[in-house]
């Protein structure tokens, strides 16, 4: 008999998740959709084999919810009770130690396999209209194991991530994937989001080259959903904010006070700092 995946959310990555399983592998993939008839487009495309209802839902032997994160905590409290004992999830959300602390204790009393997942792929702009079932070709994939987590789960869903094409799979737990997201993903949303409000950013054209368009590239965000994972990862991110602030504010006054040497020697830092992190990661894209 088949394994039966419900996806549950098909937006960008949802509808991506869906369509890389079809692709990759021998199994039945359902698909649920707050609005349904994202869903029956899912289903008309091929991405998905059919629309999950509670039924298909409680018989499920993997779910994997791809929503905003106070909704997967609310649809998880919900479906956990139906779903069978044993049954498997793997959430895709963006925060991991709130949620975990939901959800955990929930699939623990149903007994319910559940370990927190993040997929480091997407683009800036979102929707199921520009889902693709290569958007996770070579990209991380973060697992987060719970105290429901099962025996082996890591590793099998390490390799059911790989078919499905993510290049890398990394497991920590769920206070490092918050602290490390902090930096790596939001400040980058917070920084773009901001650094496009200047008044001359209208006026572009003709004025800017490729660290223009990367310092913008993700500032046209899904504010409702970057709202959730700032508050949800309030202190880690407020540290990062703190520190690129102090950071940013040396440079400033090295510029007010006409300090060349102090300048430079900031802008060195950073330089090397980023030379640093190059021979560390030898295998990660150089960037020219």
């Amino acid at each position: 008999m088949k394994q039966l995946v419900v996806i549950a959310g098909l937006g960008l990555i949802g509808g991506s998740m869906a369509k890389a399983f079809k692709k990759h592998m021998d199994c039945l993939v359902y698909g649920w959709n707050r609005t349904r008839s994202v869903a029956e487009r899912a289903l008309a495309d091929g991405a998905i084999d059919g629309i999950a209802d509670d039924e298909v839902l409680a018989r499920c032997d993997l779910l994997i919810p791809v929503l905003y994160p106070r909704a997967t905590i609310t649809f998880l409290e919900r479906v956990i009770p139906t779903m069978k004992p044993g049954a498997a999830i793997v959430d895709l959300v963006g925060v991991k130690e709130a949620v975990e602390k939901a959800v955990t204790p929930l699939a623990a009393a149903h007994g319910i396999r559940y370990t927190g997942g993040h997929p480091m792929a997407g683009l800036a702009r979102a929707g199921y209209e520009r889902s693709f079932a290569e958007l996770f070709d070579g990209a991380s994939m973060i697992l987060v194991p719970t105290e429901t987590t099962g025996e082996g789960d890591l590793d099998r869903f390490g390799a059911l991530f790989r078919q499905v094409g993510f290049g890398t799979i990394r497991i920590c737990d769920a206070k490092t994937h918050d602290r490390m997201i902090a930096h790596t993903s939001q400040l980058a949303h917070v920084v773009s989001n901001c650094y496009v409000k200047s008044p001359v950013s209208a006026n572009y054209e003709g004025f800017a080259g490729g660290s223009y368009r990367d310092m913008t590239r993700v500032a046209p965000l899904n504010e409702k959903v970057w709202t959730e994972l700032f508050a949800m990862n309030r202190a880690a991110l407020v540290e990062e904010i703190d520190l690129l602030t102090a950071r940013m504010n040396e440079v400033r006054q090295a510029i007010v006070d006409g300090d060349d040497l102090m300048l430079e020697r900031l802008l060195r830092e950073g330089r090397k700092a980023r030379e640093r992190i190059e021979l560390l990661h030898p295998n990660e894209p150089k960037f020219e």
